[in-house]
């Protein structure tokens, strides 16, 4: 009972925090920056100031789809950033160029999260049937739990580590925007709120994740008893 009240907290916040982070892009999406830059064009500004010359900026489709890939070198905009020109805009692109930066500065974590992926994405794919096929199977093969533990493991851990890359891309950016005026006063607070709640979406994925893999060890251990 106890785990399941932590499930259900943990599931009320991701919600509530999901919203936040919807409502308050929304809401710095309305507020215009004093340059008059574009997503855009403060990502090539910012790659520009950090001397990162191999790096594309393109847009994407979506809504909040922003990301950077480090195996083309692309930041990919959603059409909300790369067009707008607002302090939601402005915040986003610079986040998303603060992991193209720590690419190029071979940021400690970001090197590990990038070297996790393959594996990452091979145990998310098993994940999902060896969870089913656990909880059938758990009296009479308990082991399958076991290897389902081990892919839920490899996926909780990379959640945490992902972390640490979030939280210091936001800085970086934070820094950068403060640094060159493209955002200041309000305009940098706006951006500063945008990208903590941001944040917030993945402290609450992680927590969620290990909380789950709490449970599956719990199970494990209760049927080998």
């Amino acid at each position: 009972m106890f785990y399941f009240i932590i499930v259900i907290g943990l599931s009320v916040v991701g919600f509530f925090i999901s919203n936040k982070l919807k409502s308050k892009f929304q809401k710095y999406s309305r507020i215009g920056l004093r340059s008059g830059m574009s997503g855009r064009e403060v990502a090539e500004s910012m790659l520009r100031h950090y001397g990162i010359s191999d790096v594309k900026v393109v847009m994407g489709r979506g809504f909040l789809t922003d990301h950077y890939n480090p195996v083309n070198k692309t930041v990919t905009l959603s059409p909300e950033v790369y067009q707008g020109r607002s302090v939601a805009a402005a915040a986003v692109a610079a986040h998303e160029c603060g992991h193209a930066v720590q690419h190029a500065r071979a940021y400690a974590w970001l090197k590990l999260r990038s070297a996790l992926v393959p594996i990452v994405n091979v145990a998310a794919m098993a994940q999902q049937w060896l969870l089913l096929a656990a909880f059938m199977l758990l009296q009479s093969f308990p082991q399958l739990m076991l290897i389902a533990i081990v892919t839920f493991a490899i996926t909780t851990l990379f959640s945490f580590i992902t972390l640490p890359v979030e939280f210091d891309a936001s800085r970086r950016a934070l820094v950068w925007l403060d640094e060159s005026g493209v955002a200041y006063g309000s305009e940098y607070s706006g951006a500063k709120d945008a990208l903590w709640w941001a944040a917030m979406t993945y402290v609450s994925a992680a927590l969620s994740s290990l909380v789950m893999l709490l449970y599956l060890v719990l199970r494990y251990m209760g049927a080998r008893d």
